[in-house]
């Protein structure tokens, strides 16, 4: 399937994360303190960190005129040196459901976000002033790529639908191969896999910025 050049839609947002909240429900109880794939976060941390961009995302829309010059001012804080700097974190207590509840609202934040928002909005981030379609990417491979991270750590089986990674590099990467499985491009472009012909990149960055 070639990158598709269609709109990543509040939609999308929505199938990403409640597949991801799907898989995610299949891993044993007791696998959530292991590292998930490639990170230096455990599976845990890794599920925050989602669950925090999915909100900061859908945070960076909501003000009547949102920031061009930086992020809406939450308190990032890591509960431990080395962990990701959240302004979402799940109570332990609650356990794994409790833990996916958390995403699932997150991910719900910016589906409504990207439905309201109007056409015209546009809001900081660091890979460019994005619009609502651009955040909803964002939000579309930050899903699809950290689950893939969870699934390694967690032993489960990922594989997202092709039409959704598609459109999240049709949007977001505009200079990854056009020609390629789109999952398997959308790994390498976020320094994840290769494909063949080119390695594993070591450094990478999406353009959030609308399309001309």
């Amino acid at each position: 399937m070639p990158t598709s050049n269609a709109a990543v839609t509040a939609d999308d947002v929505e199938s990403a994360v409640r597949l991801a909240v799907s898989v995610l429900r299949e891993a044993p109880p007791d696998a959530w303190d292991g590292k998930a794939g490639s990170l230096e976060w455990d599976c845990w941390e890794t599920v925050e960190h989602l669950s925090d961009d999915l909100f900061a995302y859908a945070a960076q829309l909501g003000p009547e005129a949102p920031p061009m010059d930086g992020e809406v001012p939450f308190v990032w804080w890591s509960r431990r040196p080395g962990g990701p700097a959240n302004v979402i974190h799940a109570d332990r207590e609650a356990g794994p459901d409790g833990l996916l509840q958390v995403l699932d609202a997150c991910g719900g934040l910016l589906v409504a976000m990207v439905r309201t928002a109007s056409p015209d909005v546009r809001a900081h981030h660091v890979f460019g002033a994005a619009d609502a379609e651009g955040f909803a990417a964002m939000g579309v491979v930050e899903t699809l790529v950290h689950t893939h991270d969870l699934a390694e750590g967690l032993g489960l089986a990922w594989e997202p639908p092709a039409g959704l990674c598609s459109r999240a590099l049709g949007r977001l990467f505009p200079d990854a191969p056009r020609d390629t499985d789109p999952w398997t491009t959308l790994l390498w472009a976020t320094g994840r896999a290769e494909l063949p012909g080119r390695p594993r990149l070591t450094s990478w960055r999406w353009y959030g910025e609308p399309r001309p």
